[in-house]
């Protein structure tokens, strides 16, 4: 179950269909699909001529050329491709889908056809960003594809047919016909168990795969029973550049960092591609600074050089000085400007500090320590709001159900920090969104004394490093999937079951998964031999995306007029304020 080389494959099978010179073009659902799989000199290298938009009406017309479309079949592309059919650039199409198309649409294209350049049309089910060989995200995500309307328990009827569809073709990219299985206590994750499986019976010649002797599990989990993983600031390569730089279709913009080199505005994050990154994107920024070190000091006896290097500066220093290294090792020179960047931004910001207490607040029960130390964070004038913000979110969550808490203390803190309301009204927003009542699973342990009691050796027992005590919740859930020991009464199937242990997982978390959870899932996968899981979301989140999803989102509920009297702690009182409206 390889998704990268899945979406390659459908590529492969366009370009080599077509002989000759050729353009390709694509529209804004499809551009980053192709773009995190496949290198320009590699579509090159396939005599792909041009790369264009279909929507770009201002193109050069060049008849000798073949030209071949992926497209996904939205009403707007569907209506680009007729305008070019019209009055065509190019003297043959090869018309291909990035997922199954209507047949009215198909009537409408052969009508638009007056000049009879089309040669094929066919439909290839790579309607997902293939971001690892084991993670796919759907790039479904607030403003433009809200979850919810009204309440929490209702989908936004647009954003659910983009995901069934999503879904439903990265399952016949990989060939699987699954058992579905899903969160109890999320109608969200209830109501897509049910679209998706309306698809594989309604499309059921599609999904006429050969029946495997272990059947295949697609699991549907709900972000809102873990909203404490995307909170949190993770140390690994991948995750920290997303959190503190992010990554958009696997590029990273670095425009706005003073004095950038041209050639590195914005540089490309591929697994695929890039060898350095594939090895060293799951390791801590600690361990990719030493091997980054390693790979200059390599290149330095190579040349002689005698230039002392003791830290990240030294070898930006070193790699601008020698454009020699900058040529023969671009990679690595991309790198440890990125490093350099990262560490900086953990200086500046404090974020050592923040996420030691970040980590305390996940994992342990220590109140008065707790409370201490995050109002002396709140008042770290170094520190970013957003850096303040994240831990007053996991303290709310963290002591919900404390008697006595002091989040009506901590609101004030920040108000007092010169925080905006909007962002304050995100400390009740998120216990609307996924508090204790929400969510399936305690995933705080403190129920009871004997889950309070095991939380705090597991805060104590081996854990080398205070920045990395938290596990994701999706570990224990996988974990018992694995064994075959999964709760049916938690997590029960849409229809028919099976007690034999899965081999095939397909996890999709509704509301977006993280970097950190994709990390998880490829220990899981080197240390579970005959077992193959491949994780995907809505989106993948950092902090930043993870807090605007819940302000989006309690936001309409309370515009719709739902759920109008809340209780809300209100910084001015210390008290409950009634009917607070979010955003």
């Amino acid at each position: 179950m390889d998704l990268v080389k899945a979406v390659q494959g459908y590529l492969t099978k366009m370009t080599s269909e077509v002989s000759g010179m050729k353009v390709l073009l694509l529209d804004k659902d499809t551009t980053p699909i192709i773009s995190v799989v496949v290198t320009q000199s590699q579509l090159l290298a396939r005599e792909i001529y041009l790369i264009d938009r279909v929507d770009n009406r201002n193109r050069e017309r060049m008849r000798h050329l073949k030209c071949i479309m992926f497209l996904r079949p939205t009403p707007a592309s569907v209506q680009a491709l007729i305008d070019e059919l019209h009055d065509p650039s190019y003297g043959d199409y090869y018309l291909y889908f990035s997922n199954t198309i209507q047949k009215s649409s198909i009537e409408r294209l052969a009508e638009a056809d007056t000049h009879e350049v089309v040669r094929e049309v066919q439909e290839y089910f790579a309607d997902f960003l293939a971001v690892n060989p084991d993670l796919f995200s759907l790039n479904v995500a607030t403003p433009e594809y809200p979850l919810f309307v009204e309440n929490s328990s209702s989908w936004d009827t647009s954003t659910l047919a983009r995901v069934t569809e999503g879904v439903c073709s990265v399952l016949l990219a990989l060939k699987k016909k699954p058992l579905i299985r899903y969160e109890r206590n999320s109608a969200l994750a209830r109501k897509l168990a049910a679209e998706i499986s309306y698809t594989i019976q309604n499309e059921g010649p599609l999904f006429d795969f050969r029946k495997p002797d272990t059947p295949p599990i697609l699991l549907l989990l709900d972000r809102r029973n873990d909203p404490v993983t995307p909170l949190l600031l993770q140390w690994t390569y991948q995750a920290l550049v997303h959190e503190l730089l992010g990554i958009t279709n696997g590029r990273v913009d670095l425009s706005d960092v003073p004095d950038i080199r041209p050639e590195m505005k914005e540089v490309v994050l591929s697994q695929e591609h890039d060898q350095f990154y594939a090895k060293n994107m799951f390791l801590n920024l600690g361990d990719l600074g030493a091997n980054i070190k390693s790979y200059v000091d390599d290149f330095q006896q190579k040349h002689n050089s005698t230039k002392n290097i003791e830290s990240i500066t030294d070898m930006k220093r070193f790699v601008e000085e020698y454009p020699e290294f900058r040529k023969l090792s671009g990679n690595v020179s991309k790198h440890v400007t990125l490093v350099g960047e990262l560490t900086k931004r953990v200086e500046r910001g404090s974020l050592l500090e923040a996420s030691e207490l970040e980590q305390s607040l996940a994992c342990t029960e220590s109140h008065s320590s707790d409370v201490k130390t995050l109002q002396r964070l709140i008042n770290d004038p170094n520190m970013s709001d957003d850096a303040k913000l994240r831990l007053a979110l996991l303290y709310a969550l963290r002591y919900e159900k404390l008697p006595g808490n002091a989040l009506s203390g901590v609101v004030s803190a920040l108000q007092s920090s010169g925080m905006s309301e909007r962002k304050l009204s995100l400390v009740p927003a998120i216990l609307q969104y996924a508090g204790t009542d929400q969510r399936l699973e305690d995933i705080m342990s403190n129920s009871d004394l004997i889950s309070r009691t095991k939380n705090v050796l597991k805060g104590l027992k081996g854990v080398e490093n205070v920045y990395t005590q938290h596990t994701p919740h999706i570990v224990s859930t996988l974990t018992e999937a694995i064994k075959g020991k999964l709760k049916e009464q938690n997590y029960p199937f849409l229809e028919g079951s099976t007690r034999d242990k899965p081999q095939d997982l397909i996890v999709f978390v509704i509301g977006g998964t993280t970097f950190a959870e994709a990390r998880e899932i490829a220990k899981l996968n080197a240390s579970n031999p005959g077992v193959r899981i491949v994780l995907g979301g809505t989106t993948i989140h950092n902090s930043k995306s993870f807090m605007r999803e819940v302000f989006d989102s309690v936001s309409l509920w309370t515009t719709a007029g739902k759920d109008a009297e809340k209780e809300v702690l209100s910084p001015q009182t210390g008290g409950v304020q009634r009917t607070a409206r979010i955003g």
